[in-house]
């Protein structure tokens, strides 16, 4: 099974191609090779093994945080 996780962007390193994200307090790099589109601070992108696999809009990322969320609450 994958599992995409949202997460917003921090910083950019545009040298490098990977991004800073925050993904429900977890902090991390991503790479954003495979994406054809701009990545920059404040946007959210889906996460997939390390890698940007696209950009989401805001209120699509909270909804799938908070499915997350409830997932692990429920699975306890």
């Amino acid at each position: 099974m994958c599992l995409g996780i949202p997460a917003l962007v921090l910083d950019v390193n545009e040298d490098e191609n990977w991004a800073l994200v925050d993904s429900n307090g977890a902090v991390f790099k991503v790479h954003l090779h495979i994406l054809d589109e701009e990545v920059k601070k404040g946007d959210y992108v889906m996460v997939h093994a390390g890698f940007a696999i696209g950009k989401i809009e805001k209120e699509d990322a909270k909804m799938r945080l908070e499915m997350l969320r409830e997932i692990i609450y429920y699975g306890r």
